[in-house]
């Protein structure tokens, strides 16, 4: 192309049908309506309008930038428009990732969540966008380790001499507000202490090392902690760049043939396996789960996707689903004790503190 493109992936759950299993298709249909009307009027090069659980996910083409104030109102204000047929249809949780009563320039801190990233499409662009439901962002955390740090995994880090030296990692720290780049393979065991607590240390974003380029790229916010409630776990989005000096396009896919555990499952606060499934499966309706990952392939062609292949609809993922199964059975019979019930102080936002200050003056000290 020449010419930088920027792809924007921008969630949010405006509405559960039924409860919190899927998203109605009157609510798809008119996000499809207001991705079109800006299509037409210049805005995107082009869009996809994806979905996973009760999350929909605008995938757009621009040429506006990373955190631009056009792309991010539009995204608001179509949520907006979204959530009014939510309520109309009285579907449950309508708006419920929408913060705010009013747009502030970006959607940083307002509910949706999104991964952004700018880069100058190569001669062929091969771009893999991952949605998740019922977790949290650092459910990325292992597959983005597996992808661009482990050879186990990813064979071109060996035989690949434009991936020989490895990636620059972006960890976010979700509660100090901070961030740190480590440079892998050398800084691995450094990063491996942070990024193991997912919880509250996140990848935010996967450099090429040689020459600094954006190849991987999710959505960080926790909505527990803008809001100081409970409102729904915050269903991250991913996207990954591929083939060509990055990681082929089997080694994305092959982490998440390992469904690793991850936080949220029923009221976001239990632990369950991350099971890959094709977006007609990504209706997560046991005990609301168990939790879902979806991934759309395209194929970027000035700035226009070709596709999206449903790369998850493959036989090749039927072990890990089954694996997920078997995890979702053993986890179940947990119950309310933990390691399936997340530990006390990831329920901050739930009905724990009440019932901690309902108890308080019957607490007696031990001598």
């Amino acid at each position: 192309m020449g010419k930088k493109v920027t792809l924007s992936v921008i969630k949010a759950d405006v509405g559960g049908y039924v409860g919190h299993s899927s998203v109605h298709p009157e609510l798809l249909s008119k996000a499809e309506e207001c991705l079109a009307k800006v299509k037409s009027e210049g805005l995107l090069i082009d869009y996809y309008c994806g979905h996973c659980g009760d999350d929909i996910a605008l995938i757009m083409t621009h040429k506006e930038g990373a955190d631009s104030e056009k792309i991010h109102r539009f995204a608001w204000e179509t949520f907006e428009t979204v959530t009014e047929v939510a309520k109309e249809l009285k579907q449950y949780g309508a708006g419920q990732d929408l913060l705010s009563d009013a747009f502030s320039g970006n959607l940083k801190g307002m509910g949706p969540g999104y991964a952004e990233m700018e880069f100058e499409e190569r001669k062929s662009e091969p771009v893999l966008i991952f949605l998740a439901d019922k977790t949290e962002p650092g459910a990325w955390n292992m597959p983005l380790y597996k992808m661009f740090a482990d050879p186990f995994n990813t064979a071109g880090l060996i035989i690949d001499p434009a991936m020989h030296d490895g990636f620059l990692f972006e960890v976010h720290d979700l509660i100090e507000h901070k961030k740190i780049v480590f440079d892998c393979p050398k800084e691995l065991y450094d990063m491996l202490v942070f990024i193991g607590a997912p919880a509250r240390f996140t990848i935010k974003f996967v450099y090429r090392k040689a020459d600094k380029e954006v190849v991987a790229a999710t959505s960080t916010q926790r909505l527990s902690l803008m809001a100081g409630r409970y409102v729904g776990k915050d269903d991250p989005v991913m996207i990954v760049r591929s083939q060509a000096g990055l990681p082929a396009v089997g080694e994305v896919l092959e982490p998440f043939a390992f469904p690793h555990t991850v936080a949220g499952w029923m009221r976001g606060s239990h632990h369950g396996p991350l099971m890959p499934v094709s977006v007609k499966d990504a209706t997560p309706s046991r005990f609301d789960g168990p939790p879902r990952v979806v991934c759309l392939g395209f194929q970027l062609a000035e700035g226009k996707f070709v596709g999206p292949r449903d790369v998850f609809d493959d036989p090749s993922f039927d072990r890990a689903r089954q694996m997920a199964l078997e995890v979702a059975d053993y986890l179940r019979r947990h119950g309310p004790f933990e390691p399936h019930r997340l530990p006390l102080d990831e329920l901050e936002y739930t009905t724990m503190p009440d019932i901690m200050k309902k108890l308080e003056s019957r607490f007696e000290k031990v001598e």
